[in-house]
């Protein structure tokens, strides 16, 4: 018998802007935040179980000079 499930991953989407949007939707399902840019917010966010998606580089990238407002799911129901 397996213990408890964890919580479910949150799905981050960093950077989308053009159909590669719904081609990761495709692929990975739909995110649960949007995060305009790599920046200090969304590198804090993302947890150690979480899956990030970006649109173009990895999390390797230097982190945005500006922060941007990030979009939760739970905004467009």
């Amino acid at each position: 018998m397996s213990g408890p499930a964890g919580p479910p991953r949150c799905v981050h989407y960093v950077g989308f802007k053009d159909d590669r949007y719904w081609n990761a939707v495709r692929i990975f399902g739909g995110p649960r935040v949007i995060h305009r840019r790599w920046d200090w917010f969304a590198v804090h966010d993302v947890g150690p179980d979480d899956l990030v998606v970006f649109a173009e580089g990895d999390e390797r990238q230097p982190m945005a000079a500006w922060n941007a407002t990030d979009i939760d799911e739970r905004w467009l129901t």
